[in-house]
């Protein structure tokens, strides 16, 4: 095949020895395209179950997509792999960063990184045009990201892009994230796999051009692309009045999204956007009582110091609620933790936290080790605080399957939270809302989401939340394209899927919008069914990996006990927890938990629709041949993972 999209090459990198060689892009693009397929492939082929995150032999694939670079598209994602200290067992997982070093990788002549192996002393890596060097990072170590980012900008110049680790990557904080250009953050424990290689940092830049297949289409694509989200919502709900908020966009996004650039009283700028925005505003609402000067921008500061120090605001969010639970319940004190946790909300609260966990200090060392394992830590009461807000992971659950019904699967099959696929359902029904209460200019009426629904999950079934019918197609369907999608790396804000459309006739998008894109920038003609074939490829290599790493099919394909049986009470922007029922009639899930029987029945019929083994959930050899993944079907037949 043709290397247009492409640099071509992989670089990789060898922290024991200092040695870096390259490898072939296109040995792997043919069947799993970029970004994620090619990070997951690189990890089965190189990851042995037995090597543990902070092992030298633990992976970090940093990898773009064919997409990534080229202007108009919302390409230029990129993600990271490899197996993570934030879950348990530790497992392989993955995160989604936006702004531009992705692209700039590219510019500097690779489609990817390999990190393997552990240096002896802090190091950062240095690539220009194709050139690679190993640099001594003493003199950053102890910075925070955004502050090591500064100074390495000041050492090679302002045109670098740079990806780095703050203290808690350095001290290897389970939930650790990793921070770069733009204010692009990286979750799933990533940061910690950094920070125990001692990488620092990761600064590119460079010349090259990225040369389309047809760049006349690559224009004409990107035209159409802007027409089908034309109009779609820019700013998001529900922020405090704060910072002076301006919007921003990624490298060559074709629009922007919810993303914004703020600035504080004080002069200093951040990113500001989604679960980062929000973490810590009702607390701070809480602790001050209402919105004063000296109270506004709290929310902003907490989301700062989180990627400064490095961790993920989610899994903060997340531990907030249980330190608030447990405080209630007498189980923990102002002298256990080291901290006044009736001032949570307060400015002071967030950095005493931040900073304990991020440098291992008393408290601190055994909440670094995320919500859960600290939980289990403390044992009794503890652990029966963590209920449906926290992922397996560690992260706040979002748009969570007692109103979704749909989401129970994703969440039960994914090693973090499945944000991507959540939003593709999500985000519409956020669209639906404002139908439902008669905003002026709302145009996704239930009408439009079941012909939404039927055109990219299945049925109309799949938008009925009042039945577990319906949602097995719908989740397949999702979780392949989203696996599609992370290989291209397309944007799911920028693009909501382009499932619905505000200036069209019947206001629905258009599914084959991944295959117009693919087709001008390489010249790879394929239809979308055979594009939602690889992701179906990309999913079940990641489910044999997770089974590889102790997921047992239908024995782990749970949820947490408390969704069956705690019944859901509010939803953040959707208190009254509306959802279109039958026929589109406006019903509320207020007061649902998921009903046991029926989500087993569900995942019978997903089972069959995956040509997995019903009663086990384990994947099948014909199924495995199938799709492209005969070469795997050895290994897990030696391990018994196979049906």
């Amino acid at each position: 095949m043709t290397s247009f999209g492409y640099s071509g090459k992989i670089l990789r990198v060898d922290l024991s020895s200092g040695n870096t060689t390259q490898i072939s892009t296109m040995d792997y693009a043919d069947s799993f395209l970029g970004g994620r397929g090619i990070g997951t492939r690189l990890y089965w082929d190189e990851v042995s179950p037995h090597i543990k995150a902070f092992d030298a032999e633990n992976r970090l694939m940093f990898m773009t997509g064919p997409l990534n670079g080229f202007t108009g598209l919302a390409g230029s994602r990129w993600g990271i792999y490899g197996k993570s200290p934030a879950t348990s067992p530790e497992c392989f997982t993955y995160c989604n960063l936006g702004g531009s070093w992705g692209a700039h990788l590219k510019f500097a002549g690779y489609d990817g990184i390999v990190i393997q192996g552990k240096s002896e002393k802090p190091v950062y890596l240095v690539i220009q045009d194709g050139n690679t060097q190993i640099k001594d990072a003493s003199h950053l170590w102890g910075m925070g990201a955004i502050e090591a980012r500064k100074a390495l900008k000041a050492e090679l110049g302002s045109s670098v892009r740079v990806a780095a680790i703050g203290p808690a990557g350095e001290n290897l904080v389970s939930f650790a994230i990793v921070l770069a250009d733009d204010g692009a953050s990286g979750s799933g424990g990533l940061g910690a796999v950094m920070g125990a290689k001692k990488l620092k940092a990761i600064a590119v830049s460079g010349s090259s051009k990225l040369t389309a297949a047809d760049p006349e289409g690559l224009r004409e694509v990107a035209k159409y692309a802007r027409k089908l989200t034309k109009g779609m919502p820019m700013v998001q709900k529900g922020l405090m009045p704060g910072p002076r908020m301006r919007q921003v966009a990624c490298y060559g996004c074709i629009r922007g999204c919810i993303r914004a650039d703020c600035e504080a009283k004080d002069g200093t700028r951040s990113k500001y956007m989604c679960t980062g925005a929000q973490f810590y505003q009702d607390a701070a609402k809480w602790y001050y009582g209402e919105w004063l000067p000296e109270s506004i921008e709290v929310p902003f500061y907490a989301n700062m110091l989180c990627d400064d120090y490095g961790v993920d605001t989610n899994s903060i969010a997340a531990m907030l609620i249980w330190l608030g639970r447990c405080y209630r319940g007498g189980i923990l004190t102002d002298a256990d933790t080291g901290m006044s946790i009736l001032k949570m909300g307060s400015l002071d609260f967030i950095e005493t936290l931040v900073k304990k966990i991020s440098m291992r200090d008393g408290f601190g060392d055994i909440l670094a080790r995320g919500t859960v394992r600290a939980a289990e830590s403390l044992g009794g009461k503890a652990r029966e605080f963590i209920t449906y807000y926290v992922s397996r992971a560690g992260h706040l659950t979002l748009y969570e399957p007692r109103l979704f019904v749909a989401h129970g699967l994703m969440y039960a099959m994914e090693p973090r939270q499945p944000i991507n696929q959540l939003h593709e359902m999500g985000l519409p029904l956020y669209q639906w809302l404002d139908w439902v209460n008669k905003v002026q200019t709302a145009y996704l009426s239930s009408d439009v989401f079941r012909r939404i629904a039927k055109r990219f999950w299945g049925s109309e079934l799949a938008v009925d939340f009042s039945t577990y019918d319906g949602k097995a197609l719908a989740v397949k369907k999702i979780q392949d394209r989203q696996c599609l999608r992370d290989s291209l790396v397309l944007c799911d804000f920028a693009l909501n899927n382009a499932a619905s459309v505000r200036y069209s006739e019947d206001h629905v998008g258009d599914p084959t919008l991944e295959s117009k894109m693919l087709l001008a920038v390489t010249g790879r003609e394929m239809v979308e069914e055979e594009l939602n074939r690889m992701g179906e490829r990309i999913f079940n290599l990641q489910r044999a990996i997770l089974a590889r790493e102790g997921h047992r099919g239908r024995e782990s394909d749970v949820l947490d006990e408390s969704f069956y049986t705690r019944p859901l009470r509010t939803v953040g922007l959707n208190p009254e927890c509306q959802a279109p029922g039958k026929d589109g009639e406006v019903i509320s899930r207020k007061g649902e938990v998921v009903d046991r029987e029926r989500f087993e029945t569900m995942k019978d019929e997903y089972y069959g629709l995956r040509g997995w083994d019903v009663a086990t959930g384990l994947q099948t050899k014909a199924t495995l041949e199938e799709i492209g993944l005969g070469y795997i079907v050895g290994d897990l037949e030696r391990e018994q993972l196979i049906a």
